[in-house]
């Protein structure tokens, strides 16, 4: 079971008719309201059109964005100067769509980055996971581990917010890791781990951090780790093994990872809108 507070619940409805007023002079909403208005299954959908897309490619490009929570404006703006490009092929969000896992918050959010016109995909944050906000992100977006290729580079997005879980459900899901190595697709060369809280962060359970860091490295050619939660930027080798986990700082800080993945090597680079 996800750790429930009523303090939180009591917030998040104070705020969510807050925020609902603006536009409406009454409304009634509940805040565990699972009848999803609009597009579900937005994972699995982006994830055949990158697939397709990119199939047989050596050379990708992709954007982080990460913590987009309260933030519509700012991440309004990023839609906006991703799409001003032409050399990103997909957009990972890291987690954190939601502030108080409310269905609207992820409704909105949705609406917002199906402007993007390259295929996304969303993982699972800590604060989708309050309330009913990992079964809204479930319908709308997808599982909260999940894989993708793109090009000849093999993506494995995990869910690792322990501490949401109480550490009664094995986070980051190790059988999943395992299933993933053993599945690792044929065409793949290379290995890229998205999540949302990094090791050594409060969500992450740091009891297993060795013990996920021998997982992943056993990845073919494991490129590099890109996580969000720390509204920060940063670039940090946690296990003095080589790979770089590099961190992207939330939508309030206007700023977004760009990563080129070619056939020698990869770059890296920090953009702000």
């Amino acid at each position: 079971m996800n750790i429930c507070n009523g303090s939180v619940f009591a917030l998040a409805m104070s705020s969510c008719l807050a925020f609902l007023s603006a536009g409406c002079d009454m409304i009634e909403y509940h805040p565990y309201d699972l009848d999803i208005n609009g597009e579900t299954g937005i994972n699995d959908k982006n994830i055949r059109r990158i697939e397709s897309s990119l199939a047989g490619r050596k050379s990708i490009s992709f954007a982080v964005i990460s913590d987009t929570q309260r933030w519509y404006d700012e991440t309004e703006d990023a839609v906006e100067a991703i799409n001003s490009r032409n050399d990103i092929d997909f957009v990972i969000h890291t987690g954190d769509l939601s502030d108080f896992g409310l269905k609207l918050e992820f409704e909105k959010q949705r609406d917002i980055l199906n402007r993007l016109v390259v295929p996304y995909v969303c993982l699972l944050g800590n604060h989708d996971c309050l309330a009913t906000g990992e079964q809204v992100f479930s319908h709308i977006f997808g599982k909260e581990n999940f894989s993708f290729t793109a090009g000849n580079v093999h993506f494995v997005c995990l869910n690792t917010n322990a501490l949401e879980y109480n550490y009664t459900t094995a986070v980051p899901d190790f059988s999943f890791l395992k299933s993933e190595q053993d599945n690792f697709p044929a065409h793949a060369e290379k290995t890229v781990v998205a999540m949302h809280a990094g090791p050594y962060s409060e969500q992450f359970n740091n009891n297993v951090a060795d013990f996920f860091e021998e997982s992943i490295t056993r990845f073919p050619s494991l490129q590099f780790c890109v996580y969000g939660h720390g509204h920060n930027v940063s670039v940090d080798e946690f296990f003095n093994d080589g790979i770089l986990y590099y961190e992207c700082a939330s939508a309030k800080k206007r700023s977004y990872l760009h990563f080129t993945i070619n056939e020698n090597d990869y770059t890296y680079e920090v953009y702000s809108y």
